[in-house]
């Protein structure tokens, strides 16, 4: 079975991806550049529990749905909560 390259993926990492922009849509104010963007999201992660798999290099993460629809709540709320925080201390050059 050589070839087959494994990989560790926190699933909650691409569950917030997916949801950031809708979030971020509902914040006309907010700074969306791609430092604030990555903040929310290092924040968000910060404050949700890590769901880590096994893949196969390349996989695409099958079971993504199931996970969305059970954590959706959460996510939402962490990405809100890192939003607030960026909102009150935006990382300005």
């Amino acid at each position: 079975m050589g070839g087959m390259v494994l990989e560790l993926k926190n699933y909650m990492e691409k569950l917030v991806w997916q949801q950031l922009d809708n979030v971020l849509a509902a914040q006309p104010d907010l700074c969306k550049c791609e430092k604030c963007r990555y903040d929310i999201a290092a924040l968000a992660l910060n404050f949700l529990p890590p769901r880590y798999v096994v893949t196969n290099k390349g996989e695409t993460f099958t079971r993504i749905k199931t996970l969305e629809q059970q954590f959706y709540v959460d996510i939402v709320t962490a990405i809100s909560h890192a939003i607030t925080i960026v909102k009150a201390h935006p990382h300005r050059d």
